[in-house]
């Protein structure tokens, strides 16, 4: 019996080594793959109630393609981008969220109900909202950028001529052609990410200024845009779209403009 609890003894103390071995080493290895997020897994952000979900970075080809013709030239030319993973808004920011944040409403639309997007919202007054959101200690927010708004619409960048496939939705006339007014967020199927109204609704800001030519020079790994430009880049379309808007269309307005169409969507970065 001696024997045996010596040898015991000896095999604990060797485990306990080992085990201290390991840990000092734990900062060198991977996640354990349970805390990788899978595509598609959803976080909520838990004073505002914001969904995002989770977007693997990838790369794909950015710009208008003959899977989305006609195109405009600011469209083109097709080019390679890359970008990393990222947490996109489930969908667009909503009027009692921003409510919540901000303490007002701007939205034209405010019989439209708390789930409706919020609009009547600037380029500027965005970025408000993100710095109080991130005073009030809910963490990391920003717009997406213009590359990871269209790799996120088209399902991670598949050839999608809308944000989810070749139709808008069961029923287009609420998302464009002067319907009159905007709708709740989530009515219409999510596309291939579990992103609802990337294609109409409001019309989405993104991050960078707007160059017409600027595909043309846009570096490959996660483009920000051009340096300089007072515009600001929209996308999606919305509720007042003479017609459906592809999923690679740009447009743009001064960064302090605002309007009934206008609204957002937030990201929240990996890191």
């Amino acid at each position: 019996m001696r024997v045996t609890w010596r040898v015991c003894a000896v095999l604990l103390m060797l485990q306990m080594a080992c085990v201290g071995a390991q840990a000092a080493d734990d900062s060198n290895l991977p996640l354990p793959v349970s805390l990788v997020p899978m595509a598609g897994q959803e976080w909520t952000e838990p004073v505002t109630g914001m969904t995002f979900v989770w977007v693997p970075g990838g790369r794909f080809a950015m710009g208008c393609d003959a899977w989305a013709a006609p195109c405009q030239v600011d469209e083109l030319p097709v080019h390679l981008v890359v970008v990393n993973g990222f947490w996109m808004g489930k969908y667009e920011v909503t009027q009692e969220e921003w409510q919540k944040v901000m303490g007002n409403n701007p939205s034209r639309f405010a019989s439209c109900g708390g789930r409706c997007p919020v609009e009547q919202v600037s380029w500027e007054d965005v970025q408000e909202f993100v710095k109080r959101m991130q005073g009030m200690g809910m963490g990391s927010f920003r717009l997406p950028t213009e590359a990871e708004w269209e790799y996120a619409c088209r399902s991670g960048g598949k050839s999608e001529k809308y944000c989810g496939g070749d139709r808008v939705a069961l029923d287009p006339l609420d998302h464009h052609s002067f319907v009159g007014t905007t709708h709740p967020v989530g009515r219409h199927q999510p596309n291939g990410l579990g992103l609802y109204d990337m294609s109409g609704n409001v019309w989405e800001w993104v991050a960078d200024r707007y160059d017409r030519a600027y595909y043309v020079r846009s570096p490959q790994d996660n483009p920000q845009g051009p340096a300089e430009g007072a515009g600001r880049v929209l996308r999606g379309g919305g509720w007042i779209s003479p017609e459906p808007v592809h999923s690679t269309d740009r447009s743009t307005f001064d960064s302090g403009y605002s309007c009934i169409s206008l609204g957002f969507r937030l990201l929240r970065p990996s890191h």
